[in-house]
């Protein structure tokens, strides 16, 4: 019927072409410069999900959450919006891009909720959630605003620091060692943490959250150091990875979305 309709358009002379030949090659021609621009965005994606940051010490069980959990071994890459977890006799450092060092205890688990890079060496807004377990985390090169750490119980702002922190249920511990840090409630109940060891202690009872100062602190992650050797060193991202550099240059924002 097509093939018959365009016969008769032919001979009264119509010049409009509505052949299937004409149809599929415009189609075609419309169809593969959006699958290529598919398949770059897929690629781009691809990459910027790669080397936020690298495996420096990996000890016994410490594995990538996703559909399927798979073990992280010393090299591999830190990638975004993902979630680490150790076993109970586990333990693991990785080293950001801009530096930042984040050290994990046994039975910790942590999600890096969001990485927006200023260049190679830098963000400019990272969020990092810290779930349950024990953590020692050393800011890096970026602007100390770009840093925002959360607990089930505390937000967590950074003035450049070396900060120590104890997420359990019903009860969260900031301890600083270097810098300075504001720590709140959920409720935005706020102490300032100034001087090497004030600390910060949220607990959740009966649904009321309440945060005290001290100066003497009840746990610190130095007890979690010997657990694997190089846990609590400091290392430069360059020295840790001098080959891989991050492909996110954008606003977390891929191809438009």
């Amino acid at each position: 019927m097509i093939i018959m309709a365009h016969h008769k358009q032919a001979r009264s002379g119509t010049i409009r072409d509505t052949s299937i030949g004409y149809e599929m090659n415009f189609g075609l021609r419309v169809f593969f410069p959006a699958l290529l621009t598919v398949l770059a965005c897929t690629a781009s994606a691809a990459q910027a999900q790669t080397r936020v940051g690298e495996a420096v010490v990996i000890q016994n069980e410490v594995v990538r959450v996703a559909a399927t959990t798979t073990q992280i071994n010393v090299g591999d890459g830190m990638l975004r919006d993902e979630t680490v977890r150790t076993g109970a006799a586990g333990a693991a450092r990785f080293v950001m891009a801009d530096s930042t060092n984040l050290s994990l205890g046994p039975s910790a688990t942590l999600k890096l909720d969001r990485t927006v890079f200023n260049d190679e060496h830098s963000y400019r807004d990272v969020a990092i959630s810290m779930t349950t377990g024990a953590f020692r985390f050393v800011t890096g090169h970026s602007e100390k605003a770009a840093y925002k750490i959360t607990t089930p119980l505390a937000t967590i702002g950074v003035r450049g620091t070396t900060l120590d922190i104890l997420s359990q249920r019903g009860r969260s511990v900031v301890v600083l060692q270097d810098g300075a840090a504001n720590v709140c409630t959920l409720s935005f109940q706020c102490v300032q943490l100034t001087q090497p060891g004030d600390t910060a202690i949220i607990t959740s009872t009966g649904g009321r959250t309440t945060i005290t100062k001290t100066g003497t602190p009840p746990w610190t992650f130095a007890a979690t150091c010997t657990a694997a050797a190089g846990l609590c060193s400091v290392n430069q991202y360059a020295d840790a990875s001098p080959t891989i550099t991050p492909a996110v240059h954008d606003d977390g924002m891929l191809c438009g979305r």
